[in-house]
This record gives C-alpha cells, sequence and structure tokens, in this order.
C-alpha cells in the first residue's frame, strides 16, 4: 500500500475543488453580469474572509477559510443561497433594476442554471484535452477472455463474440461494458451478442465482487466475466474530442443518476455515500497515481457537483429552479411562507445529509474502528 504523505491529502483536495467551485460560482457570476445583475460578492469558501479584494464593478472577491464550497451574492440578495432582501423593492430605481428579484423569472432561472451547466462544461474541456492527448479508446466490444466459472461462461458467451448492446444501451467500445453492469447491484442484463454473423439475444445476472485496491479501500461492483484483447486509442482533433467528452460526460451523468436512484429506492445503503472527508482521501490516492488520473478525478467530480446541485431541493439550484418554474406557470411567485418553511426543510435535509456522510467518512479513514479498540 502507497505511503501517502499527510499533507498530499488537503493539498490535492483544494487542488480539485477549488477549481470546481470557482468554475461553478463563476458560471452564475458570467450570467448575472450578462444579464446586467451587479454581484455583491464573489466567495470560494465561507465564513470570514481570509483574502480579497474589491473590483470597479463593486464586486467582492474572496476566500473564506472554510473551503468547502462558495457563492456568489447578488444585490437584492438576502443571503447566500439568494433570499430576497426584504428592502431590495425600496432602492432607487436604477440600482433596483440592476438586483437579482427585479429580473424576470426566465433570466433568474438562467442565472442559477448557469452554475452547473458550467461545472458539466468544464468535464467535457477536461475529457477533450485528456483525449487529444492521449486519444480516445477504441478497443472493440469483443469478448477476447471468457473468465471460468462467470456469468459470462455459464450464459454461453465466448471469445470472439462482439456484445452489441446490455439493456438496450449500445456498447461501442469494450469500455462501455463494465461501466454498464458495476453499479446495477447483480440485476439481471439482456445482452444482444453478434457471433459468426448472427445476432443472439442472452440473459445473465452479472456476480457482484468485492475488490480492494492499492490503497486498501474495499470497492463492490457487478462484472459478468470477460475480458477484452489489447487496448486500442486513436488520435484525435479538437471537434472528435469535444464530442467524445460530451459523451463521456454525458455516460457519467447517468451513471451518477442511476446509483442516486438506487439511493432513494433503499437498493443501496446510505453508508455507501461519502462527502468532503472521503473526497479529500480519494483526492490523496489519485495524486498518487500520476497528473492525468486526478485530473479525471477532477472531472467526475465537476459531474456530480453539477449533479448534486439540480436536485429539486431548496437551498440547491434545483430547488430555486422549481420555484422559477412554479412562477413561470401561475405567473406570480410562490408564497413567501411556503418558500420560507420549503427552505427550512431544504436547510434541515442538507445538514442531515452532511451529518450522515461526515459520519460514514470518518468510518473510511479508521475513526470509529480506533475508539472502538481504545474502549476496548
Amino acid at each position: 500500500m502507497p505511503d501517502i504523505p499527510l499533507w498530499l491529502y488537503p493539498v490535492a483536495f483544494l487542488a480539485v475543488l477549488g477549481p470546481l467551485v470557482f468554475v461553478h460560482e463563476y458560471g452564475h457570476y458570467i450570467v448575472g453580469r450578462w444579464c446586467g445583475v451587479k454581484a455583491d460578492t464573489f466567495s470560494i469558501g465561507f465564513g470570514r474572509r481570509i483574502l480579497g479584494w474589491t473590483d470597479k464593478r463593486g464586486t467582492e472577491w474572496k476566500i473564506g477559510w472554510l473551503p468547502l464550497g462558495g457563492y456568489v451574492q447578488f444585490a437584492g440578495d438576502r443571503d447566500a443561497v439568494s433570499q430576497p432582501d426584504a428592502d431590495w423593492q425600496q432602492l432607487p430605481a436604477e440600482q433596483r433594476s440592476h438586483t437579482f428579484p427585479a429580473q424576470p423569472v426566465w433570466k433568474r432561472a438562467l442565472i442559477v442554471l448557469a452554475g452547473p451547466m458550467t461545472n458539466f462544461l468544464f468535464a467535457i474541456a477536461i475529457f477533450a484535452a485528456l483525449f487529444m492527448t492521449y486519444g480516445i479508446p477504441q478497443t472493440p466490444p469483443v469478448i477476447a477472455a471468457v473468465q471460468p466459472h462467470s456469468a459470462a461462461q455459464e450464459a454461453g458467451l465466448r471469445v470472439g463474440d462482439r456484445i452489441v448492446s446490455i439493456n438496450g444501451r449500445s456498447m461501442d467500445i469494450f469500455e462501455d461494458i463494465p461501466m454498464a453492469v458495476a453499479t446495477d447491484l447483480g440485476k439481471p442484463a439482456a445482452l444482444a451478442i453478434e457471433r459468426g454473423g448472427e445476432r443472439l439475444d442472452i440473459t445473465l445476472r452479472p456476480r457482484m465482487i468485492t475488490e480492494t485496491d492499492g490503497f486498501g479501500n474495499k470497492v463492490e461492483r457487478a462484472v459478468i466475466g470477460v475480458r477484452s484483447g489489447a487496448p486500442v486509442y486513436t488520435a484525435v482533433g479538437p471537434l472528435m474530442a469535444l464530442q467524445s467528452g460530451a459523451a463521456q460526460t454525458w455516460a457519467l451523468v447517468r451513471l451518477t443518476g442511476d446509483i442516486l436512484g438506487q439511493f432513494v429506492t433503499g437498493q443501496r445503503s446510505v453508508k455507501e455515500m461519502g462527502g468532503p472527508i472521503r473526497i479529500a482521501k480519494q483526492s490523496g490516492e489519485m495524486a498518487t497515481l500520476g497528473i492525468s488520473t486526478l485530473i479525471f478525478f477532477t472531472a467526475f467530480i465537476s459531474i456530480n457537483l453539477g449533479f448534486i446541485n439540480l436536485l429539486p431541493l431548496p437551498m440547491l439550484d434545483g430547488g430555486h429552479l422549481v420555484f422559477y418554474a412554479y412562477e413561470a406557470i401561475r405567473r406570480r411567485p410562490a408564497p413567501p411562507e411556503a418558500q420560507e418553511w420549503a427552505f427550512r426543510f431544504g436547510f434541515a435535509a442538507i445538514v442531515t445529509l452532511m451529518l450522515v456522510v461526515t459520519f460514514n467518512d470518518l468510518g473510511s479513514i479508521g475513526v470509529w474502528d480506533g475508539i472502538a479498540r481504545l474502549i476496548g
């Protein structure tokens, strides 16, 4: 197991999270600016300012001492989650026209949506850069080896079979195959196979296995038990790299959605959820594997950050978008009391979630086992 210096964890964590928070908040900021809204504060991190300045537009740019997120507070906002200030309507007309609450609903929705979308665009750019540097994976989805006693062997799969699709999803390259089944918790998978010019439909049940990686982390995933031939990579230009980056991002968005659905329906235990401490741990581990691995991990976290912020929970961007949808349909904002109670619920839900993931994170680094040994 690699001996990772303790300083690498916070450094790698900040190297991953810092740019992602900046990109997310800059999406809000720049679209707000295009829409004529004044930004009072652009903050990376929360809490008391440790570094900052004010630009010629009157926006305070600052770094807070708690590096677990960030926010843009627009003119007319009461707080960092864009609750309207009760006094914004009392401002002079010129100032009021540049406040966030004074904007038509479509502009407010666009400004809010810009944060998560910028995270997705950032991931696409990262993948495109990696593809241009290393090439695009092009290994054919053809079986080169079938593992003994595996689900694939029991289902009758053979060397030379081409896996065309799994559960209706096209398998364009071999790397699509493990992604299609790994997180499906061993549910039956319907495979479309090409064998000797014939089309065959086969259903098999992937096996759940638990692996321990080089850092001692146990990972459970489903496998069907097939291997590819030698990896194939193809050099590409910027346009193809962007197209492939978008496809890779969409595949990971869909995967994130599937996993979240499993948590919501109880198919996955909340014990598997992780938070900032686990991300810091993984960031340090990825950093030891090389800069390209850390950059890929950054893209993955960017996708998760964008996806989570789109969830329809008050205090998150998705929660604001729900209220704006209501306003657009009903031609009037939701009652203030309903918004206030919704944000209280959202705050309670997020605090509860943070407590759960922090408990899990502490367990993942051995805190609870250490306490148990001390007590025992």
